[in-house]
């Protein structure tokens, strides 16, 4: 079995890079803009056309979306800049003082227009044509070009769907998991002895550092989430989309909480140094709930990253099982820390906040709660885009009541 895997792991590796961004990136750009550029010679055959793959460049993004979007912008940001510097050329041509009202002037019209991240296009292809002589042939000569580049970016994502990136995202997604479950596990195996405050300590630091994990789960998803819109490949990408986003705003919710746990027990070891942190039953049954409840977020990364139903449906049937275990060790902890309070009163806060803190994280991952979320998210994506285009949906209804009508009638 070693010498197997050892003989396919250079496969596995190069299959994986294949999808990987960046090398998506590299070739995709590549080729597109050499395509450009080989379409802009023919046009343009006198001079090197080197704005063509420029364009395509800058177009080509990993997803359609991307595409499509930054396209546009940039050809508006170009046809801007070279129709502001055909003004400028009539009216004053190229001096010191033109040049700085001309930057001025193009960067305050890119703004206008809404090229967004393109507004330094906008002045710098007004330079590059108020630079020239001939200024009417160069400045149309560049926007063929710019429009060859566009076209060639735009098209290269139609002809060749791009990766939809949920995978990847949810690979993020259950890594960010596992990690949450091994510092509930550490926190549950220490506080069940006599923890020095410095250790709690620490995984008060660990719980804190989890943040930029989560931003880093957050680019890749919204890089899925760019990945599932107006691509031709995916069905039901609006659900796709907010199954993922609603799964990662749980799991940050509970990192919070999490972070707040760490920040109560180490405060409690501060309080009861050198002693036990619990009583050894309350320990016992603090360190249960944790790795219950820690089981019960890995199961959940897996459920929101789940495609296929049957695996989605054993996915929820195992997390319901984890969480209706976990309430009952909950149940039990609350009755011993009751005790505790109840035998010395001074940190009664403090245990009272473990429960809290707990019963928070149980409730975010409840099953019921998640099916709430997850229609009210629906809901508001479906009135946004009614008050966003309220033409199209009126039509889009009109349709669907004709299309139902003719049903009838054809019964």
């Amino acid at each position: 079995m070693q010498v197997v895997r050892e003989m396919t792991a250079p496969a596995v590796r190069y299959v994986k890079r294949r999808r990987d961004p960046v090398t998506v990136q590299t070739v995709r750009s590549a080729l597109a803009a050499t395509v450009a550029y080989v379409i802009a010679v023919q046009l343009n055959p006198e001079a090197a056309p080197l704005t063509a793959p420029l364009t395509a460049l800058l177009v080509v993004q990993v997803t359609l979306y991307s595409t499509l979007t930054t396209g546009i912008r940039r050809v508006n940001s170009v046809v801007t800049g070279v129709v502001v510097a055909i003004l400028f050329s009539l009216l004053v041509g190229l001096t010191w003082w033109s040049l700085g009202l001309l930057i001025l002037s193009s960067l305050i019209i890119g703004h206008l227009v809404r090229v967004d991240e393109f507004v330094p296009e906008v002045a710098i292809s007004a330079m590059l044509v108020l630079g020239v002589t001939t200024h009417g042939d160069t400045a149309w000569a560049r926007i063929v070009e710019t429009l060859v580049g566009a076209a060639v970016g735009m098209a290269f994502n139609l002809l060749l769907a791009p990766p939809v990136w949920v995978e990847e995202a949810g690979e993020s997604i259950e890594e960010l998991a596992r990690r949450v479950r091994q510092l509930m596990l550490r926190i549950g195996e220490e506080a069940a002895g006599r923890p020095p405050s410095s250790r709690a300590a620490a995984r008060l630091h660990e719980a804190r550092r989890l943040d930029h994990d989560i931003s880093e789960v957050d680019a890749d998803l919204r890089q899925a989430e760019d990945s599932l819109r107006l691509n031709p490949r995916v069905r039901e990408g609006l659900l796709h989309r907010i199954v993922l986003r609603t799964g990662l705003d749980t799991l940050e919710i509970c990192t919070v909480v999490l972070r707040v746990l760490a920040r109560t027990v180490t405060d409690l070891a501060k309080k009861r140094e050198p002693g036990r942190l619990f009583a050894p039953e309350t320990g016992a049954a603090f360190e249960q709930l944790l790795s219950e409840i820690a089981d019960a977020v890995v199961s959940f990364a897996v459920l929101v990253t789940t495609s296929v139903s049957a695996n989605a449906e054993s996915a929820e049937e195992r997390l319901a099982s984890e969480l209706r275990q976990a309430a009952v060790t909950r149940d039990r902890l609350a009755e011993l820390l009751f005790e505790e309070a109840r035998r010395d009163a001074r940190e009664w806060q403090l245990l009272g906040a473990v429960l809290t803190e707990v019963n928070r994280i149980l409730d975010e991952m409840d099953t019921e709660h998640r099916t709430r979320r997850l229609f009210e998210e629906l809901d508001r994506h479906s009135r946004e885009q009614r008050e966003r285009l309220p033409r199209l949906t009126r039509l889009w209804e009109r349709l669907r009541r004709l299309r139902r009508g003719a049903g009838r009638r054809s019964s």
